[in-house]
């Protein structure tokens, strides 16, 4: 952008992207602020713009191909790979917080940086984001940069919307066969506050959002590839381990394992062997530490190279889906 001039100010704001000085002075030009102005507009017009634009995302992902619940460092990476690799799939991600990244801001206790055991090194390779290479591991300077980083790309692509400050309250299901197996249809989605708020209003009914694959009596259409839930909320909380608590309270063979002692060396392999499709539930793939508390396995700690990768192999299962 070479230059902006406002509609009701002499004011020119003069800004070259291409050789930005030390001093602000030195990229916005102007000769006299006294007269500065932005251009007129109406507070229905900003309004609008706004709820236009969310309704008809609204509208365009009530049925999408891909759901991802949390948009944490798992379900971010995973939201990554599937976007760059089908465009031509819809990708919806749902998250509880206002904010998106879970808990990637920051590094253990409060740190700034972000340690990554190779080879997750790759996936930062991929994304441009700079590291100190210590031999074994990496380390990006600050949390926030790998987390911004991946949410920027991510929402780049033209095919994923984030529906931030939503939550999931539960799973639409199907039934399949005669031995009481269901699959996973779609989620149930509230805003978060309603969500928190249940037990102190009047019942607030929810919204949907079905995945693809379905016709209108509920039952899969044959002719087309059906759409898939990837669960990646985290650690058990209030909103945490959403999909894992729910999912034992639907398949009668599974437990809720509950996330055991630190290990890294164990947790950040496992959480990685254990992420991607489930079996007892048909369409659910899980990722991330949702995967350590479904199956019980060690916490990992301030490490985050399994966040990534089990998010990408997450990711690759359901890339394998939709090309089967």
């Amino acid at each position: 952008m070479s230059q902006t001039t406002t509609a009701t100010s002499t004011a020119q704001l003069q800004l070259n992207a291409g050789s930005i000085e030390h001093s602000l002075s030195d990229v916005v030009k102007t000769e006299d602020w006294s007269d500065f102005q932005f251009t007129p507009i109406r507070e229905s017009t900003v309004s609008r713009a706004m709820t236009s634009r969310y309704f008809k995302d609204l509208d365009k992902y009530a049925v999408a191909d891909v759901v991802i619940i949390g948009a944490g460092s798992s379900g971010l990476s995973a939201a990554y790979v599937i976007a760059k690799n089908r465009p031509d799939l819809k990708i919806a991600i749902i998250e509880s917080n206002v904010a998106p990244g879970g808990g990637a801001w920051l590094g253990g206790q409060l740190f700034s940086a972000m340690i990554m055991r190779k080879p997750a090194h790759l996936f930062l390779n991929d994304l441009n984001i700079p590291y100190e290479d210590e031999g074994d591991y990496v380390v990006v300077k600050h949390a926030a940069l790998f987390t911004s980083t991946v949410l920027s790309k991510v929402l780049e692509f033209p095919n994923v919307k984030l529906f931030n400050a939503v939550a999931v309250e539960d799973l639409v299901t199907r039934p399949v066969g005669t031995d009481g197996q269901v699959t996973a249809a779609g989620v149930v989605t509230n805003w978060t506050l309603v969500a928190m708020a249940h037990d102190l209003q009047s019942c607030m009914d929810p919204n949907v959002i079905e995945l693809s694959g379905y016709q209108n009596d509920g039952t899969r259409d044959p002719s087309k590839k059906h759409g898939v839930i990837l669960s990646t909320t985290g650690h058990d909380g209030p909103f945490g381990a959403f999909t894992a608590k729910r999912i034992v309270t639907i398949d009668e063979n599974q437990k809720l394992g509950g996330m055991k002692g630190l290990d890294m060396n164990h947790a950040e392999a496992a959480v990685v062997k254990q992420s991607g499709r489930y079996q007892g539930v048909g369409n659910v793939y899980f990722a991330g530490m949702e995967s350590a508390t479904l199956h019980g396995l060690n916490r990992m700690g301030p490490t985050f190279g399994a966040m990534a990768v089990s998010g990408i192999k997450a990711a690759e299962e359901i890339l394998k889906h939709f090309a089967e």
